[in-house]
């Protein structure tokens, strides 16, 4: 008769991203879960995150047709999850205003144990633009990822003429690192890379609460093991 596998006590979390919270005075971020994309998607459909003339991202995904666009989403962030691990990973953290959901702000990384380096991207819904919350968010996730995770660079990168993009990121800190050629709707355009470290960040004055940063999450990263853990 087969003998079933010793149980293991405690049982490691399947899944260690999920307790993770950051809060900043304004702004609350979580990784995505499927109730939270679902909330993400209403909101792109209520408010759209740029006008139709204009396209910020180098992958055009925001061109779907509408019937297809909340499946596209959930896919994309489903097949992030399936592929997160210390060699490659994705935090998509969702950004809620007082409850409602606003925007996304994504924090990802390549053999983080050994680069220490990560790449930071966002949107955020057309109605809540120009009130600052592309500052705060993506200042809450260099410091997370600067003061707990111990990464030495962050990388962002934004399309010619996306302004408030390149704004956030000249306000915190970021210096020009090269440009690169881009055609998301078959229109060559340049993409302009920027690279910050942790002497050169601009910090907002304030930190982010930091919630269910674990060991576990830790060891899920190949980052910094909690303080004093």
């Amino acid at each position: 008769m087969d003998r079933l596998p010793a149980p293991i006590d405690p049982v490691p979390d399947p899944w260690p991203p999920r307790g993770l919270v950051l809060r900043t005075p304004r702004l609350e971020l979580r990784p995505d879960d499927d109730g939270s994309v679902r909330e993400l998607v209403t909101m792109l459909h209520a408010t759209g995150v740029h006008p139709a003339s204009e396209m910020p991202f180098a992958v055009p995904w925001t061109d779907a047709d509408p019937r297809y666009l909340g499946r596209g989403v959930a896919q994309y962030f489903w097949s992030e999850r399936a592929r997160t691990g210390p060699e490659s990973w994705a935090l998509h953290l969702v950004v809620r205003r007082a409850g409602r959901v606003i925007g996304l702000q994504s924090l990802t990384a390549d053999r983080f144990g050994l680069l220490r380096g990560v790449h930071t991207g966002s949107y955020l819904g057309i109605r809540y633009q120009g009130a600052g919350y592309g500052t705060e968010m993506r200042a809450a996730v260099l410091a997370f990822a600067f003061d707990h995770l111990g990464a030495t660079t962050a990388r962002s990168d934004y399309v010619e003429g996306n302004g408030a993009s390149a704004t956030v990121s000249h306000r915190l800190g970021y210096r020009a690192d090269g440009t690169s050629l881009n055609a998301a709707r078959g229109v060559r355009e340049v993409q302009h890379r920027l690279l910050l470290t942790p002497a050169e960040f601009v910090r907002p004055g304030w930190e982010p609460v930091v919630e269910g940063y674990t060991g576990e999450l830790a060891g899920f990263l190949g980052a910094e093991p909690p303080r004093g853990g």
